[in-house]
């Protein structure tokens, strides 16, 4: 007998497979389902006349392939987190390193030449202090 939170857990697959398969079932046939195996059988049984156990059949089948279908894209979307997991991790392992060679280079060039770079300072605060002055005086 199929389970019945395996098939309210894929109600939706299953529910439009009940009605191709059984062209007799109407929508609302098809959505009074309330979690009670026996009283959809029992429906499909008065709609359709056939017999419980071919009706059980189907439903097993059919909830067992939403089950595995479930299983299959669960099992996809972790394959896929992990994927973008370490993706983010190397990017990350990228920038970091980028940086830490950047402020190295710039360390050489203070270094290297003290004078020019305590000039470009000055002049980078200056020009940032004017913006920022008139960006306040604008409003």
């Amino acid at each position: 007998m199929v389970n019945q939170q395996t098939l309210k857990g894929n109600w939706k697959s299953v529910s439009g497979k009940l009605r191709s398969h059984w062209g007799q079932l109407t929508d609302d046939d098809v959505s009074t389902f309330n979690g009670n195996v026996d009283q959809l059988v029992g429906l499909i049984q008065r709609k359709t006349g056939e017999g419980r156990e071919a009706i059980e059949k189907f439903l097993d089948e059919t909830a067992d392939q939403g089950a595995s279908m479930m299983g299959q894209a669960t099992e996809a979307a972790g394959r896929y987190a992990q994927e973008a997991a370490q993706t983010v991790e190397d990017a990350t392992q990228k920038a970091s390193e980028a940086l830490r060679q950047g402020y190295s280079e710039a360390e050489d060039m203070i270094r290297q030449r003290p004078g020019e770079s305590i000039a470009v300072c000055f002049g980078a605060g200056v020009l940032l202090g004017l913006i920022v002055g008139l960006t306040m005086r604008s409003r």
